[in-house]
């Protein structure tokens, strides 16, 4: 039994074993892919641990799910303050790997379901259209101080945005309604007052945890957890961070609508301000019974009702 660093390049792949000490190198094509798992495999290790690396390790967790390997996707920014706590500041892909192996070892993060195939496809639709819609909101912003010709170019490119967005979202309509869970998903969480197709969208393929999580776990994930600051007498402000931006964003828009027109989230904010908690305290604590809702209505397969409580 051992754990697996694993650090991630485009062209190469750095392999890391402890308590062996054992490293070598491996290509990513699929062909060196299959055969690293093979001998991953045959040292029957307890965890591999890779970073996140913006889409280079999409490869390697392709080839550790058909493998049945566990793999465990984790922050670069935990891994570096733990490198940084040891002692540790040059940096180079065999001492990466070497400490990654040693972060999984000492720190054994939970081994969570990698997700498959069909469920990164329509990951990367949703982080697509985020896109388009970013590039929509900026250009209309250059408009308002564009004149003359410069005008005119700007509106093609609106133009052409959102024929693209249009077609994006069919697409993933497609994708979704091909899929009889995906869309049932999405049926109960629509029922819920506040959220919406895109919502939901992002929800089932950016968060597919959601249902396997304590509401603690699945309100870090968001970023919605409020972490204390306090230190011997003096007790600082409870601050939220980290976690992932894009969940969070599409829950701040869906709670705006939800404290107009969802009346159980409504009168927990009326609740809240009453108590005299600032605005943005009360909206980030909607936010996180939202996502609360949405747990529990997907765990249990029912849509939502009013009478359904609210949950923190």
């Amino acid at each position: 039994m051992c754990t697996i660093g694993i650090d991630v390049s485009r062209d190469e792949l750095v392999v890391a074993v402890r308590p062996s000490g054992e490293q070598w190198t491996s290509a990513t094509d699929e062909t060196a892919l299959a055969a690293l798992m093979c001998r991953l495999a045959a040292l029957e290790p307890t965890r591999i641990i890779a970073e996140a690396t913006g889409g280079l390790e999409r490869g390697l967790i392709a080839a550790a799910l058909a493998a049945g390997l566990p793999l465990v996707i984790v922050n670069p920014r935990q891994v570096r303050a733990f490198a940084r706590g040891t002692g540790q500041l040059a940096k180079t892909d065999r001492i990466d790997a070497a400490i990654l192996a040693r972060f999984g070892e000492r720190t054994e993060p939970p081994i969570r379901p990698l997700t498959d195939a069909e469920t990164r496809a329509l990951r990367d639709m949703i982080h697509r259209r985020h896109q388009l819609v970013e590039l929509r909101c900026a250009e209309e912003h250059r408009r308002r101080r564009a004149e003359g010709p410069a005008r005119g170019s700007i509106d093609r490119l609106i133009a052409f945005v959102r024929a693209e967005l249009a077609a994006v979202e069919d697409q993933i309509d497609r994708v979704v309604r091909q899929s009889p869970a995906w869309q049932a998903d999405v049926d109960l969480l629509k029922s819920i007052p506040g959220i919406g197709r895109t919502t939901a969208w992002l929800l089932i393929s950016c968060f597919p945890e959601l249902v396997t999580l304590t509401r603690r776990q699945a309100a870090a994930l968001a970023g919605l957890a409020p972490y204390a600051c306090d230190s011997g007498t003096m007790r600082g402000r409870r601050v939220i961070w980290g976690g992932r931006a894009l969940v969070r964003r599409a829950l701040y828009m869906a709670t705006l609508v939800a404290i107009r027109h969802n009346p159980a989230i409504r009168a927990r904010y009326e609740r809240l301000r009453a108590a005299g908690k600032p605005p943005k305290v009360a909206l980030v604590a909607c936010m996180r019974s939202l996502l609360m809702i949405c747990r529990a209505v997907l765990q249990s397969g029912e849509p939502w009702c009013d009478l359904c409580p609210v949950t923190t």
